[in-house]
């Protein structure tokens, strides 16, 4: 066969395929296909039953619901959020006032299921690297759980990190759609330790 008959013959072979992966598709019961459609944010995902490990852990959670609950107020999918905070210059106030809320709900909704770590837990992770006398270090180290959980409850702690974030800064920097929670996390993750620190040295 010449070149021109092969390149004619392009056009039905390509048909001749994509007839044969429909009629694959029917017998295999995939007549009615969709496409698959953004999950809903409203939606309750499914969730983790246990607590979150450390403070890395506890925020991914925090984000991962946080977001979903902005999405869900704004009346979007979580995809479609990211990619209109991308797309922006800066946030509207919506946005910042959707995702600080979702935050918060977060961490009501972590607290009701008793998934919230005891913020004993999280001392050793938020000393390590911080910029903090090492005798005040060793004190804080040295203090009881019992009194350090009694003294922080992490859902106060949580709350009042939350509180604390530069909603709007952190919306602003986005530049693709994927990077909502690179964004986010840190910056939760930071608000946390810095939150705990803070009142751990009035406990020394």
């Amino acid at each position: 066969m010449n070149a021109g008959v092969r390149i004619a013959a392009l056009p039905a072979v390509a048909l001749a395929l994509v007839v044969g992966v429909a009629g694959v598709q029917v017998a295999a019961g995939g007549g009615d296909f969709r496409p698959l459609a953004p999950a809903d944010a409203c939606d309750d995902r499914p969730g983790t039953t246990s607590r979150a490990e450390g403070i890395a852990g506890l925020t991914e959670q925090l984000v991962l619901r946080g977001v979903d609950d902005a999405a869900c107020t704004l009346g979007v999918s979580r995809e479609a959020l990211t990619l209109e905070l991308a797309q922006q210059d800066e946030p509207t106030d919506a946005q910042v006032d959707a995702l600080r809320d979702g935050l918060r709900t977060a961490v009501g909704e972590l607290a009701e299921e008793d998934l919230l770590p005891p913020s004993s837990s999280l001392v050793d992770e938020a000393l390590d690297g911080a910029d903090i006398n090492r005798f005040l270090a060793a004190g804080i180290r040295a203090l009881p759980d019992s009194v350090i959980d009694d003294a922080l409850p992490t859902e106060d702690v949580l709350t009042r990190a939350v509180d604390e974030l530069d909603v709007r800064a952190i919306l602003s920097d986005l530049d693709d759609a994927d990077a909502l929670r690179d964004e986010v996390e840190p910056a939760v993750m930071q608000a946390v330790r810095d939150e705990l620190l803070d009142r751990l040295r009035n406990l020394v």
